[in-house]
C-alpha cells in the first residue's frame, strides 16, 4: 500500500518522536543515577577515614582477624548499604565480613582509590569485591602501622542487599514512571505533530486536487483576461509560492494551449485556402491545355494565342501562389533574419511606384505619395520592407476600382517614421478584421486574393519588433499603417526583443 506524503512524514515523525523521547528517558534514568551516586559518595566520602582514625583494626603483629570481623559486622548491621573491605598496599583483599561464597574478587584496582584520595570530581567509581565486573561508589582511606603504609579500608557504600532492594521495588517504581512519562508526553507530541502537520499540508492537498483535476483541453480554472498573471509576490511560505506559481503556470499553459489550438486551425485555414487558390488556376490552366491538345487541328491562330496567354496566366499564378507559399514558410521557421541598415525611405516609396506605374496606368488608378518635410533615413532590412511595401501596394492595387488612387504617407512621429498606405477600394469588412494578417479571407461571400501577402508583411514587421494595423480613415478604404525606426540602437533592440 503506497503511503501519502502527509502519512509517510507522520510515520517519520511517530519514529523520531520515539526515538527522541527514549533517548531522553534514557539519559534522565542516567543522569538520576549518576546524580544518586555523587551525592552518595559525598555524603560518605570520608567513611572510611572516620572508621580507620577511631578504630584499631592492626597492631604491631598486623592484622587483628577478630576485631575486623566484628567491627565489619557491626557496620553493615547499622547501615545494610555499605560493605566493608581490607586492602594490602598492592590491593589484594585480606579482610572482609562477606558470606561464605560471596567474594569474586580476590584484588581491588588502587587507581580509582588514589583518585578519591587525590580529590577527583565525584562519583569515581571502584571495583566491586562481590561481582566480576562491577563497579560501584566507595569511600577509601589509607591504613598505617608504626608510620608505615600498611593498606587500605575499603568501603562499597551501595551494597548488594541495597541493589536487591532497588530492583524489588524503587527501580520498578521509577522504570514505571518513566514509561508512562514517555508515553504520555510521546502522545500529545503526536497529537500535536499530526495536527500541525494536517494544517501545514493543507494547502499542499488543496494544490494536489487542483493539479489532478487540471484539464489542459478544458476551460482554465482561472479566468484569463488576455494578460498573463502577475508572478508570485515574495514573503510567502514555500506552498504558497508554488500554488502561486502553479495557478501563474496553469493560466500561461492555458493560454499557449488556446494559441496553439487557433494556430493549428489556422494552419487548417490556410491549407484549404490555398489549396482552393491552386485548384482553381490549375484547373483552367489544364483545361486550355487540353482543349489545345485535342483541338489543335481545328483551332485559329488567334484562339491558339489566346489559349495559350490564359494558360500563360493561370501558370504565372501558381508560381506566384508557390513562391509566397515558400517565402512564407522561410520566414516563419526563421530561415531569414532581417539584416537592419540605413536607408532613404523616401527612395524606396519612389521605386516603388515606378515597379507599379504601369500596372496603375492599365486599371486607371492613381499612385499617390504624401511625404512630410522632415522624413529621413530608417533603419531595417531594405529587401524585407521593400517586399512588405510591395505586397500592400500589390493587394491595394487589385482592390481599387478604376478611376480609384492609392496614397502613401510617410510622417515622423519621434523616434519613428509613420508609413500609411490606404486605397480607395470597398475596404474591410468589421467581421472579417480578425486574424486579417493570419490568413486570407473574403469579402460579400467571394475570395479576395492578397491574404497570404498580408501573412508575409506581418510575419517580416514580426521579425523587425514591429507591428501593422488595419485602421479606419474617413473616405478610404483598406488602410495600414506600421512604423519604422529612425536610429540603428532602437532598431536592433526591437529586433533582439522580437527574436528572443
Amino acid at each position: 500500500m503506497k503511503l501519502t506524503l502527509t502519512q509517510r512524514l507522520s510515520l517519520v515523525f511517530a519514529l523520531l518522536l520515539l526515538v527522541c523521547c527514549g533517548t531522553s528517558a534514557w539519559l534522565q534514568v542516567r543522569s538520576n543515577q549518576m546524580h544518586e551516586l555523587e551525592v552518595v559518595q559525598g555524603l560518605s566520602r570520608d567513611l572510611a577515614q572516620h572508621i580507620a582514625r577511631d578504630t584499631q583494626l592492626m597492631d604491631a603483629n598486623g592484622l587483628m582477624p577478630g576485631a575486623l570481623r566484628e567491627l565489619f559486622s557491626q557496620l553493615m548491621l547499622v547501615n545494610p548499604s555499605v560493605e566493608v573491605y581490607l586492602l594490602d598496599p598492592t590491593g589484594r583483599i585480606v579482610g572482609n565480613a562477606a558470606p561464605e561464597g560471596r567474594l569474586r574478587r580476590e584484588q581491588v584496582d588502587l587507581a580509582p582509590v588514589q583518585r578519591l584520595l587525590d580529590g577527583a570530581a565525584l562519583p569515581i567509581l571502584g571495583d566491586d569485591p562481590r561481582s566480576l565486573d562491577g563497579r560501584k561508589v566507595f569511600s577509601a582511606a589509607p591504613l598505617k602501622v608504626n608510620g608505615q603504609p600498611a593498606g587500605y579500608l575499603y568501603v562499597v557504600l551501595l551494597s548488594e542487599e541495597h541493589d536487591r532492594f532497588a530492583e524489588r521495588g524503587a527501580t520498578s517504581a521509577a522504570l514505571n514512571i518513566a514509561l508512562w512519562s514517555i508515553g504520555l508526553v510521546a502522545l500529545l507530541c503526536l497529537i500535536a505533530g499530526l495536527t500541525a502537520f494536517a494544517l501545514i499540508t493543507r494547502p499542499l492537498r488543496k494544490l494536489t486536487d487542483t493539479v489532478s483535476q487540471f484539464d489542459i483541453d478544458g476551460a482554465p480554472s482561472a479566468p484569463t483576461t488576455g494578460a498573463p498573471p502577475p508572478p508570485p509576490a515574495e514573503g510567502h511560505d514555500e506552498i504558497a509560492v508554488l500554488d502561486a506559481t502553479f495557478r501563474h503556470m496553469q493560466s500561461r499553459l492555458s493560454e499557449q494551449w488556446r494559441s496553439l489550438t487557433r494556430q493549428d486551425q489556422e494552419r487548417r485555414e490556410l491549407v484549404a485556402n490555398i489549396s482552393h487558390d491552386l485548384r482553381t488556376p490549375l484547373a483552367s490552366l489544364h483545361g486550355y491545355l487540353e482543349t489545345l491538345q485535342l483541338k489543335d487541328a481545328s483551332l485559329t491562330p488567334e484562339e491558339r494565342r489566346r489559349y495559350l496567354g490564359i494558360a500563360l496566366d493561370q501558370s504565372r499564378k501558381v508560381g506566384g501562389l508557390a513562391q509566397s507559399l515558400l517565402e512564407l514558410v522561410r520566414l516563419e521557421h526563421g530561415f531569414v533574419q532581417p539584416v537592419l541598415e540605413r536607408f532613404p525611405l523616401t527612395d524606396l516609396v519612389q521605386d516603388i511606384f515606378q515597379k507599379f506605374e504601369l500596372s496603375a496606368e492599365a486599371r486607371h488608378v492613381q499612385l499617390k505619395a504624401s511625404f512630410a518635410p522632415n522624413v529621413g533615413a530608417v533603419c531595417a532590412d531594405l529587401g524585407l520592407i521593400e517586399r512588405v511595401l510591395t505586397n500592400l501596394f500589390d493587394n491595394a492595387l487589385r482592390h481599387t476600382p478604376e478611376g480609384g488612387e492609392i496614397e502613401i504617407g510617410l510622417v515622423p512621429q519621434g523616434p519613428m517614421v509613420e508609413v500609411t498606405l490606404s486605397d480607395s477600394g470597398p475596404g474591410i469588412a468589421a467581421d472579417l478584421r480578425e486574424g486579417l494578417f493570419l490568413r486570407p479571407f473574403t469579402i460579400g461571400g467571394a475570395r479576395r486574393d492578397g491574404g497570404l501577402g498580408l501573412r508575409i508583411v506581418h510575419r517580416i514587421l514580426q521579425l523587425h519588433g514591429l507591428e501593422i494595423r488595419l485602421i479606419e480613415l474617413p473616405g478610404r478604404g483598406a488602410s495600414f499603417r506600421f512604423s519604422l525606426p529612425v536610429d540603428l540602437a532602437t532598431a536592433q533592440h526591437k529586433a533582439t526583443r522580437a527574436q528572443g
